[in-house]
């Protein structure tokens, strides 16, 4: 054989087996989230993921590849997060960007993603803003936000007829989010409605006497709360031991989550209007078989983190698939109008503000043998609870 032949198969080999080898490498996904700083809903979070990337390779991978997961934690810092997804991006050469829990990084993290013209996933943070004022191209978001589960809870709030109110919710972008958001609708629907005190205390440093004793001061027919993990605990103890909840209503954001119900144990409040997850009483064959694939992985019950983490997975799953890549241009358009199987059924990421109609269960709270449960409960469809396009297009900037 010739030299010339000889060196055209030989450089024709090695192209054979390079793109033998990229096809055989793996499809990284990069997720960035406060893992230290939130364990009671990330680590669960995490677990949803695995299940999820399990799934898949075991169904062939995506792409022809098998599937990673490459986490970071961002210490519950925006700076440290926008650090993180550069090195995922450029050291990790990951193929999809998602994650985010505290409402401050997912906005930090979305402006990443307008800078750098690369596709993100939202999977927790709640804020409206991710998806409206701030909202661009790149970024999508899988969870109700707070306008969505705030409004789930109006139409029970107002047929509680209680006209003096008082909030308690944790000063950063979440808390302040929902907040405003009850507030505009509450009046709305109930013009007569006064709010007679605020507590805003910063996240993760509640001082649950002097809070407590500021809500009990102002004499409220009810209360709306916000706070969650650690704060939620040690607000519900204060309360509880200072009498505050006795003879008034109280509707709270989260607080029917398994994440932050289970910890209250004994203190579990009675009564509580609730957003929340009662994944031991709901009977629909997507959540069925997602509980059981669960339970037979981490011989353990999932918590609202397990939900997400699980679903925004799928979500990357199902975009990928559509785009037939994980070009984020491509990607972006896949998820314009995706249709997702979730454990909560089907979900479209609508095409006009990137949120996607994953809704949430509201129902009321109740200690059983000291234990915290939902009862009453009902599932909210996202989808009844979002503003129409023509809204939409003076909420969020042109993309």
């Amino acid at each position: 054989m010739n030299t010339p032949r000889r060196a055209l198969l030989a450089a024709a080999a090695g192209l054979v087996l390079a793109a033998g080898a990229q096809a055989q490498g793996t499809l990284k996904i990069g997720e960035i989230n406060s893992y230290k700083a939130q364990p009671a809903f990330l680590e669960p979070y995490k677990k949803g993921m695995e299940l999820a990337v399990d799934e898949i390779n075991a169904s062939g991978g995506l792409l022809g590849r098998k599937v990673e997961l490459v986490i970071r934690d961002d210490n519950a810092n925006p700076g440290e997060a926008v650090r993180a997804a550069e090195e995922l991006l450029s050291r990790e050469k990951v193929d999809v960007l998602m994650g985010g829990f505290l409402s401050n990084i997912g906005l930090a993290l979305t402006d990443f993603a307008k800078q750098k013209k690369t596709f993100f996933l939202a999977g927790e943070p709640l804020t409206d803003k991710i998806v409206w004022a701030d909202g661009n191209r790149y970024t999508y978001r899988l969870r109700a936000s707070t306008y969505m589960q705030v409004a789930m809870l109006i139409p029970d709030v107002v047929a509680m007829k209680k006209k003096r109110w008082a909030l308690v919710y944790p000063n950063y972008e979440y808390g302040q989010s929902a907040a405003a958001s009850f507030k505009t609708l509450l009046k709305a629907a109930q013009p007569d409605v006064e709010f007679v005190a605020e507590q805003a205390p910063p996240l993760g440093k509640v001082d649950a006497g002097s809070v407590v004793q500021a809500l009990a001061d102002a004499k409220p027919d009810a209360i709306f709360n916000v706070l969650f993990g650690a704060d939620l605990t040690k607000f519900v103890r204060e309360g509880n031991t200072r009498g505050l909840f006795k003879g008034i209503e109280v509707a709270s954001l989260l607080t029917g989550e398994p994440d932050y119900l289970d910890p209250l144990k004994d203190d579990a409040p009675n009564g509580w209007l609730v957003t929340g997850y009662p994944w031991y009483g709901i009977k629909t064959p997507e959540h069925e078989a997602f509980l059981k694939a669960y339970q037979a992985k981490f011989k353990d019950y999932p918590r609202l983190g397990s939900v997400v983490g699980y679903s925004a997975v799928k979500s990357i799953e199902a975009g990928v698939k559509k785009a037939g890549s994980t070009d984020s241009e491509k990607l972006v358009a896949a998820f314009s109008g995706l249709n997702v199987v979730t454990p909560f059924g089907p979900i479209v990421y609508r095409p006009e503000d990137h949120q996607s109609t994953m809704g949430a269960y509201v129902g009321r709270t109740k200690n059983v043998d000291g234990k915290g449960v939902m009862v009453d409960f009902r599932y909210m469809d996202g989808a009844k609870f979002l503003p129409s396009a023509a809204e939409v297009k003076k909420l969020r900037p042109a993309d």
